[in-house]
């Protein structure tokens, strides 16, 4: 087993054990204050594993943007979490939507863990936590499984919480849906 293997699996056990131990509301107390929605989203840099160096969140302005925080690549939730994006992949595209994954892992790990996936869209390296702090997805060592939409014009319009790797590519879908219908 790879030594980054080995750490994904020990961040992965440390967080379904806060999970068994139902510490889950002091963990979101952790991760620090929320944005504001419909207030503009905080803006950021950071390096990607995509071959561009490094990403902005201004970058994307006058598309729709899914900025999703998750703990760590090559862990089954992120994984599937991960899978189902990029399945819906053209659906958000057919939506003028640009998919973003952020967590602490470097850009090697998401380089590798984008090749063993398959996935498309890109994944940023935010090895200090600053940005998921700025968001309020940081719990001392990783980022917490958060996704905020953001409109066009930078403005974030929805903040998903709760989680669940399995259908949560259909609840942002759903969600985008309804702001692009109004």
């Amino acid at each position: 087993m790879s030594r980054r293997r080995f750490i994904n699996l020990l961040v992965t056990t440390s967080i379904s054990l806060l999970l068994w131990l139902n510490f889950i509301p002091s963990a979101l107390a952790l991760g620090g204050k929320q944005p504001n929605l419909n207030e503009p989203a905080p803006d950021f840099t950071l390096p990607t594993n995509a071959g561009d160096g490094e990403i902005s969140l201004s970058d994307y302005r006058g598309k729709w943007v899914v900025l999703y925080f998750y703990p760590a690549d090559f862990t089954s939730g992120c994984t599937l979490e991960a899978r189902r994006f990029q399945q819906d992949l053209p659906k958000y595209q057919e939506k003028n939507t640009q998919i973003l994954g952020v967590s602490a892992d470097d850009v090697y790990s998401h380089e590798d863990f984008c090749d063993s996936e398959g996935l498309r869209f890109p994944l940023l390296a935010d090895t200090t936590g600053d940005v998921s702090k700025s968001y309020g997805s940081w719990l001392g060592f990783i980022s917490l499984r958060h996704t905020y939409l953001i409109d066009p014009d930078g403005i974030l319009r929805e903040i998903f919480l709760d989680v669940r790797p399995a259908i949560h590519s259909n609840e942002v879908l759903s969600s985008l849906e309804q702001f692009q219908s109004s």
